[in-house]
């Protein structure tokens, strides 16, 4: 059974990382943003980097994306990745080209963690392992990309912080502190998992069409649908009007792990294994549908976080992520801006 949601109880948080050349092909159908599994690599690999005497244990990670620059050259209406020339070959013939999509990333990175033996640390000691796990985190790759400093901020605004959490108040008091936390990373978008739209819209396909599948929900939900709708003129003509059908919200598609195509081989087993001390098998993608949403918009920490999950029966290596849409508003609710406005609840309310 999967995890259903993170364990940690301290929050590592890097804000404002400014990437240069991430990875910008994410899967073999899918570009434009890092693939969720590049941030859980890269917790795994800041566990190693920190050592076995770290008493840091990384459980999770949450995203949120401030800028994104493609490097893309839009010629003709088409788009293609700027390349760079590489050097040319031992007898001086020029080497090939193997297509790489690159982006630049303003990022903030918030990592769960289970820390023994420093419920109670000193905020001091707190803040210096936190700015600690940033240095060595800046050494790092992030998704291929490199760690750049962020000139243009000041140092407040790129300032670590290693923050217990839950934190021991009440939940109306922690609620406060997760608005006022959340609110620091805007603007700025958290990408989170809408695994159960993908599911409606098999529903709703197989509706039309019984025989449709997964992927005929997905690539539906990710495609640009126009339709064609006739309105009538002033002068009781007929003209034909092309609208773009958008889902509601930010849905994106995404890889969110792989599942097994072999056998697991034993270390060794598989020549020209990129590690050979290391069993392996052979996998493909898996995809699902995200959101990219406010921060402040999640009710908690929770719904941020990514996390790993494997299901040995199945070969399933794929990324879990805890967010629940809310529950739509009562027939009651007040549809008129304003009424929204006088709504002491509504993010536009004036005092």
């Amino acid at each position: 059974m999967p995890n259903e949601s993170p364990d940690f109880n301290h929050l590592l948080v890097l804000p404002r990382l400014r990437i240069q050349n991430a990875n910008a092909i994410s899967s073999p159908l899918t570009w434009g943003f890092p693939s969720i599994t590049a941030f859980t690599g890269l917790m795994h690999a800041l566990q190693r980097r920190l050592g076995d005497q770290t008493p840091f244990e990384f459980r999770s990670v949450g995203v949120i994306c401030h800028d994104l620059q493609a490097q893309v050259a839009d010629q003709k209406h088409e788009i293609s990745f700027n390349q760079t020339r590489n050097p040319v070959d031992k007898d001086g013939s020029t080497s090939a080209i193997v297509e790489e999509g690159r982006v630049h990333l303003d990022l903030t990175l918030v990592f769960g963690l289970r820390v023994a033996g420093m419920a109670h640390a000193d905020p001091v000691a707190l803040q210096q392992q936190a700015r600690h796990m940033a240095e060595v985190l800046a050494g790092m790759r992030v998704a291929g990309g490199s760690v750049m400093p962020a000139l243009s901020l000041s140092p407040r605004q790129t300032e670590p912080a290693l923050l217990p959490w839950p934190l021991h108040y009440q939940l109306d008091e922690q609620a406060r502190a997760w608005r006022r936390l959340s609110r620091r990373w805007l603007p700025g978008f958290a990408l989170v998992a809408r695994d159960e739209l993908l599911a409606s819209r098999l529903a709703d396909l197989r509706a039309e069409a019984p025989e449709a599948t997964l992927l005929d929900a997905w690539l539906d939900t990710a495609a640009l649908t126009q339709r064609a709708r006739r309105i009538k003129t002033p002068d009781d003509t007929e003209q034909i009007e092309w609208q773009i059908e958008r889902p509601p919200g930010w849905i994106v598609p995404i890889p969110v792990g792989y599942a097994a195509l072999s056998a697991l081989h034993e270390a060794g087993a598989v020549a020209r294994a990129r590690d050979g001390g290391t069993s392996l098998r052979f996998v493909e993608s898996v995809y699902s549908l995200g959101q990219w949403i406010s921060p402040h918009r999640l009710r908690d920490a929770t719904e941020l976080m990514w996390w790993p999950d494997h299901d040995p029966a199945t070969g399933l290596y794929r990324c879990r992520n805890a967010y629940r849409p809310p529950a739509p508003p009562p027939e009651s609710a007040p549809t008129d801006l304003v009424d929204t406005l006088d709504d002491p609840d509504s993010p536009f309310h004036y005092v």
